[in-house]
């Protein structure tokens, strides 16, 4: 069958008869619908009167009845997914009517609005945008819809938890990514704390998402903010529109294997509902609660390899297993801030050796079982025909594993949202708020730092009786008697561990209790063996406020279709003390709970212009857009698009715009301690009287010199650190920080493209490239600012902070800081993507995508480590037919993507090359209302990671029932 518009045909004459007056009376009309190729019945054909919210279904044979007051003339609107829409005007008549659509596979009008923000063909997009509407949400043989996203042509996803996946596009991955926008009905989902898009836990249920669109790479000079690499915009359903009753369950399995954990049971319901009253008022509501057990991050590589400086590399015996300095991807507790430089007398002479913390595994930490609990409302009020008022409540829980600069356990996340909307087809006026609580959550590294440190400090002390005291006495005395050196490592670690904590007891869950409800990280870093215990909290409460409006000027201007835009944002920080503090306060008295509340604001507004030429095929945009921080100076955002029709088939485009980015809320003001490192934001105010950005060393540079006053002081005899430490050629091994102030980051983007339908709309054809260069790029990078033996900051240069950076004075003498900073170099990122649908035969339909990104190499080293973190190759393959045989359709979809190299303050290390199946059967039950879909997610169970230290992700199986009541207006 060849995939046409569809097309309507009345088969019997409808009697036309002029009434002598326009007149309200009761109506009967019927008929039925039919598929024009096959002549079978539709069944779930939605018919309304258009304008109005009178409608009904067709039923299992096609078959429809409307009865009801009604004025001649109206328009009957038939609507099926896989269908084209059309209307027909009854003048007079009630007669039986016969309609006949025309499938179609290739959907050759879409209509997106996210690339200009305002409604456009897809095909003539200025940029490269990807859609996936209702059909194809329904289609998927992913678990959820967003969990498609992952399928789309361009998206890398990266799920850290079975509740918690968020998408980006051309590079520059991380797990909670600032640089990529997620909007739902025109709300950004960023939660401002935490600082980044929360996935879908508080966006609209599978019931109600009417369309998602996603635009790879910048879109900020219509968006602004954070919508450098891309942005995703999802749209829910009109009430006016989707009427009636919804219910959606289903029930799935993971972890099949039990290698992590035990056969688990995944649940999720949800429900809708829908009405409007005389086409002027409306509501819905949503609910929806899903309930599983989650992915488990338990890959144990070793980051400290032994022949990395920081580790032993004079002993190979000591790797491997062996290693005693060993800093594996999911254990916490056991990176540098438990490093302990131990010096004993070995083979006739003085050896130090480098041994860590025992540490926790994430498995011990974490709690398996996840929630999400989502629930919205909204009120719609029609004022005019062309002007709706409406208020939306939207409300989310969520748990799962979260991973910022440490892995954090999300317990009770709640997210709620209210928003006021006036909105025409020329004017949006858009205020909301967003109140966010972190619940319960807690960050697993001070946990297990805290748990180990209630069995004592990790360094050596005058004492004698801490954690490294009682490894050095057992490894000294098992290698005088005649142990191994692995075999004495591992009896000194066992006697240190002696009185250790351990998972599963009761003592253990006790204590970690205690950790996780104290939100005072410091107690337990400077008071180690303090019976209070050094806490864990993640307490961090903030409210955005957001307003915008944009205007679309319409006929008022002539020569260009002109749209405005303006919008405002306060961030509000609650301080807890921890997270983030109270500036105005003296620093001794920051991390104190209370204080004034932090504000964090941004204003901005655009203007863009489109205008047809050469008789329609050349549409040109342009728009400018300003965006002002109070604590930077103004940005510009240009953007400059083109797009060329020939032949009425062939669309090429090209764009050019430039981006800017402020620094997240949490790279601007954090002020975290943990694990004796602070982790601090970039501004100036975070700064005073902590010196980190102009008087500090780097901690690679502070490893590199450490590792030459061990290898100087091995080599001669009778020489001590100090003497080392103070050589020239040692010394200056010590680089000077010197930390520009943060700035907001910029982006050039280049883009060009084509898109095309052909042979009938039966192939379509998709291409991109891009070339992207960022500029003052944000991460960030560890530093040491120095001190004497009282404790005042010493200059860097001077004996004193040379003396001061040895590894073992790093606890006393030495302030450490994870600071938000700009890299020094620019970085050149490219790629291109190729996507590709064809109907080959009736409603057979295979289609894929190829993508490939790439980042060229700097000449030099830079400050930190950018992190591309992105496959240079990504494969989606699809083949499937949504009606196989009558009311049956499947769906498999093949994914691959190549290895690549991750960088995060994390975990760093290769992902390895992973290949997924997913695959779905649905089938139709029209009497019922209802669709049965059985499928799995990596359908063969093939076990992968998306990013180093990340979870493996197992094989899901799942059964769903939706039973659809809706009526399409």
């Amino acid at each position: 069958m060849k995939a046409r518009y569809a097309a309507l045909a009345i088969v019997p004459a409808l009697a036309l008869v002029t009434p002598a007056r326009a007149q309200t009376e009761l109506i009967a009309i019927s008929g039925e619908v039919r598929e024009k190729s096959t002549n079978e019945p539709l069944p779930g054909v939605s018919v309304s009167v258009k304008g109005g919210t009178i409608g009904t279904q067709t039923d299992a044979e096609g078959k429809f009845e409307l009865q009801a007051k009604l004025q001649y003339p109206f328009v009957l609107v038939f609507n099926a997914l896989g269908h084209d829409k059309r209307e027909i005007e009854i003048a007079r008549g009630s007669r039986r009517i016969a309609v006949s659509l025309d499938s179609r596979e290739i959907i050759t009008n879409e209509v997106v609005v996210s690339a200009s923000r305002v409604e456009e063909s897809r095909l003539k997009s200025p940029v490269a945008i990807e859609k996936l509407d209702i059909r194809a949400i329904k289609e998927t043989p992913a678990p959820s819809f967003y969990d498609a996203l992952e399928n789309v042509k361009g998206v890398q996803m990266t799920t850290s938890s079975l509740t918690f996946k968020v998408p980006n596009t051309r590079g520059f991955n991380i797990p909670n990514n600032f640089r990529f926008m997620q909007l739902v009905d025109g709300v950004d989902m960023q939660a401002a704390t935490l600082g980044v898009p929360l996935g879908n836990a508080i966006g609209p249920t599978e019931l109600d998402v009417a369309s998602v669109e996603i635009t790879p790479g910048a879109a900020s000079a219509l968006y602004g903010m954070n919508a450098i690499n891309g942005m995703a915009n999802l749209t829910t359903k009109s009430p006016f529109t989707y009427q009636g009753l919804s219910v959606y369950q289903k029930v799935g399995v993971n972890h099949v294997d039990g290698i992590d954990r035990d056969p688990s049971v995944l649940t999720e319901t949800a429900v809708r509902y829908a009405q409007a009253f005389n086409n002027k008022f409306a509501f819905k509501v949503n609910g929806s609660f899903m309930r599983g057990t989650d992915w488990l991050a338990n890959t144990q590589i070793d980051q400290n390899p032994q022949n990395a400086s920081s580790a032993n590399p004079r002993f190979p015996e000591l790797s491997g297993a062996d290693n005693p300095a060993a800093d594996l991807w999911n254990r916490y507790g056991d990176d540098n801030a438990g490093n302990v430089a131990i010096t004993i007398p070995y083979n006739g002479r003085n050896e130090t050796f480098n041994v860590r913390r025992t540490g926790y595994y994430e498995r011990d930490l974490t709690n398996p079982i996840v929630r999400n609990i989502k629930a919205d409302a909204s009120l719609h009020y029609k004022l005019t025909d062309k002007l709706e008022l409406s208020y939306g409540y939207r409300f989310g829980l969520m748990d799962g594993v979260f991973q910022r600069g440490n892995k954090i356990q999300l317990d009770g996340v709640t997210v709620q949202n209210h928003k006021v909307e006036l909105k025409s087809d020329q004017l949006t006026v858009r205020g909301y708020m967003l109140i966010e609580d972190t619940g319960d959550s807690y960050n697993l590294n001070p946990l297990a730092l805290n748990l180990d440190l209630q069995n004592g400090a990790t360094g050596l002390t005058a004492a004698g009786t801490s954690w490294g005291d009682k490894f050095r006495r057992e490894l000294l005395s098992q290698v005088n008697g005649g142990a191994s050196l692995p075999v004495a490592m591992q009896q000194a670690r066992a006697a240190a561990d002696a009185g250790r904590a351990v998972p599963g007891t009761a003592a253990f869950n006790t204590l970690k209790n205690t950790i996780v409800h104290t939100n005072n990280w410091d107690s337990g870093v400077n008071v180690p063996g303090a019976p209070i215990p050094g806490g864990a909290a993640l307490t961090q409460r903030s409210h955005t406020y957001h307003g915008e409006t944009l205007w679309n000027v319409g006929p008022r201007i002539t020569f260009a279709d002109v749209l405005l835009g303006a919008d405002a944002r306060v961030y509000e920080v609650i301080p807890d003390g921890n997270n983030f503090v109270d500036f105005s306060r003296p620093l001794g008295e920051r991390t104190q709970p209370g204080g004034n509340n932090q504000y964090y604001k941004k204003f901005g507004g655009f203007v863009q212009a489109t205008r047809l030429l050469l008789a329609d095929r050349l549409k040109i945009t342009a728009s400018l857009r300003a965006d002002y921080n109070p604590e930077f100076d103004p940005k510009l955002n240009p953007r400059v698009a083109a797009v060329y029709t020939l032949a009425e088939k062939h669309n090429f485009r090209a764009s050019y715009q430039n981006g800017w980015r402020f620094p997240s809320l949490f790279e601007a003001l954090s002020f975290v301690n943990n694990g004796n490192v602070r982790r601090v934001g970039g501004l100036a105010r975070v700064n005073e009287g902590l010196n980190y950005l102009d008087n500090s060393y780097t901690l690679a540079s502070i490893s590199t010199f450490n590792a030459a006053v061990n290898a100087y002081v091995a080599a001669n005899a009778g020489t001590t650190a100090s003497q080392a430490a103070v050589r020239p050629e040692i010394r200056s091994l010590l680089q000077v920080g010197n930390l520009p102030t943060e700035q907001p980051e910029q982006i050039n983007a280049y883009e060009v493209g084509y898109r095309s339908v052909l042979f009938d709309n039966r192939l379509s054809v998709d291409a991109d490239a891009y070339y992207n260069i960022y500029s003052g790029f944000l991460g960030q990078v560890e530093v040491s600012v120095p001190k004497n033996a009282a404790g005042q900051q010493v200059p860097v240069g001077s004996d004193d902070a040379v003396l001061a950076a040895l590894a073992a004075n790093r606890s006393a003498r030495q302030d450490r800081y994870r600071v938000y900073t700009n890299a020094l170099n620019n970085y050149h990122s490219y790629g291109s993507t190729l996507g590709v649908t064809y109907n080959f035969f009736q409603k057979y339909t295979i289609g894929g995508n190829v993508n490939y990104n790439n980042i060229s190499a700097n000449d030099q080293s830079d400050i930190f480590v950018t992190g591309f973190n992105t496959p240079k190759w990504a494969t989606n393959l699809s083949f499937g037919n949504r009606e196989v045989a009558r009311n049956l359709g499947f769906n498999v979809v093949w994914r691959r993507q190549s290895s690549f190299l991750w960088e995060s303050p994390l975990a760093n290390g290769r992902v390895p090359a992973y290949q997924t199946v997913d695959a779905q059967v649905n089938l139709r039950v029209p009497t019922l209302k209802t669709t049965i879909k059985l499928g799995g997610a990596n359908l063969f169970n093939n076990r992968y990671i998306q990013y180093a230290a990340g979870p493996t992700i197992g094989g899901l199986y799942y059964v769903a029932l939706t039973f659809d009541n809706t009526v399409i207006r």
